[in-house]
């Protein structure tokens, strides 16, 4: 599917909706809705979605971890598991 056809008309959307749903499971590739000319919202499998929501949480957790090396706050690994063989007793 070239770039154009991924790009479609809200009536389009309208007229077609069972084919774009269709198309967009069977390939995984989402369709942009545009409004006047303008990109709207985009159409999108559920199971790409799912995927894009676990790598944005991945990024963000990430983006965490660096910020909390940056200030300084890391421990070693021998304090990390101390601190939780004390936690568990063991």
């Amino acid at each position: 599917m070239n770039i154009k056809e991924k790009i479609r008309p809200i009536t389009f959307l309208k007229t077609n909706a069972a084919d774009v749903m269709a198309a967009v499971t069977k390939t995984h590739s989402p369709v942009i809705i545009t409004h006047n000319g303008e990109a709207k919202m985009v159409v999108q499998d559920i199971e790409s979605y799912n995927d894009l929501k676990e790598s944005l949480s991945m990024l963000k957790l990430a983006a965490m971890g660096r910020e909390q090396v940056d200030k300084g706050r890391t421990r070693s690994a021998d304090e990390v598991f101390e601190s939780l063989e004390k936690k568990l007793g063991i």
